[in-house]
């Protein structure tokens, strides 16, 4: 077993050594879930065969001490030096194929758990979704939110909550579902979209934009222009009623027109100009934005998010090392 084990532990530390180098696009859900799978064989080969096992040879050895004992008395001798504990607790001890499987079962379980069904943590790379986030922050992600999805397949198996307008979520990127992105949802199943000069419209309505100051991006040391939209929150094209503010940046240099487009399904639902685009939204889909409108790969390029795509809904940054003001909830 000892053998085996040590092939098994290669096996993983390979796998997750090769993804770190870059050599191919590794699955930590997958990954996860064979480490859970994996270390709860061992754990239950532990708890009724192995340790059963070391049990009974500690009690063989108890007992041949006691006989040896009884033995001596019978020949007179009173006083014995027969100490077992040392053997007994070589005997008990977990082997190190053991520790390092069985022992980091009910640990693994828990992150397995917690990170497929409750919250997962994410750190974001690059600054499509500035000013909400930033390059860094550490946010947390509620995994059940829009119901609860099979780790690895990701079906759903629980309702939840509709996805919103104006609901920042992380999602399997389309073209490479290996990836997760993080966007803000700008169009549900039904709705027509439409980014035309830079102006957002949803369902023939115009989305109110209003000038704030400038914003300093740290990365270019270039102000940008920052403006608010009174976002319309809804589920379904009819539910327009409630609104929420929500921060974006336009770049005065960038032109309107959306270049380097890709084939995508649906895209005959969308018609491009040099105004911008205009998107009919098909069921079960959704078409996502990032709030840096001018430095953000998203839905106007590549098209429509699946529904069994959704990974979660973004609440919180956690933490972000360069600030300490990061930490709160997303808007």
């Amino acid at each position: 077993m000892a053998i085996f084990t040590a092939f098994v532990l290669a096996a993983f530390v390979s796998y997750a050594g090769a993804w770190y180098m870059g050599m191919y696009d590794g699955n930590f859900a997958l990954l996860l879930f064979t480490a859970t799978v994996v270390t709860g064989v061992y754990w239950l080969a532990e708890r009724f065969y192995f340790l059963p096992q070391r049990l009974s040879q500690a009690q063989a050895l108890e007992d041949e001490a006691l006989a040896r004992r009884e033995e001596l008395t019978k020949m007179g001798i009173q006083k014995t030096d027969v100490d077992t504990t040392p053997a007994r607790e070589r005997l008990l001890m977990q082997p190190w194929w053991l520790d390092w499987t069985a022992g980091l079962f009910p640990v693994i379980l828990v992150v397995f758990v917690l990170r497929s069904f409750l919250f997962e943590p994410f750190k974001i790379p690059s600054g499509s979704m500035i000013p909400t986030l930033w390059v860094g922050d550490l946010i947390l992600v509620n995994k059940f939110h829009y119901g609860v999805r099979l780790p690895v397949i990701n079906t759903q198996v629980t309702a939840g909550e509709p996805v919103r307008r104006g609901d920042v979520m992380v999602f399997r990127y389309p073209p490479k579902p290996s990836l997760d992105y993080i966007k803000r949802v700008v169009g549900v199943p039904g709705d027509e979209v439409a980014y035309l000069n830079k102006q957002l419209t949803v369902n023939g309505q115009p989305v109110p934009k209003a000038s704030l100051p400038d914003f300093f991006e740290e990365d270019s040391l270039s102000y940008i222009k920052q403006f608010q939209e009174t976002f319309p929150v809804g589920a379904s094209p009819a539910e327009m009623t409630s609104s929420k503010t929500v921060r974006l940046l336009n770049n005065a240099e960038r032109p309107a027109f959306i270049a380097g487009t890709e084939d995508f399904p649906f895209k005959d639902q969308c018609s491009y100009s040099v105004e911008g685009v205009v998107c009919k939204v098909p069921p079960g889909h959704f078409f996502m934005m990032g709030d840096n409108r001018d430095n953000s790969l998203d839905s106007r390029y590549w098209g429509f998010v699946p529904e069994a795509n959704i990974v979660g809904k973004a609440i919180m940054v956690w933490m972000n090392f360069s600030s300490l003001k990061r930490i709160g909830a997303i808007d």
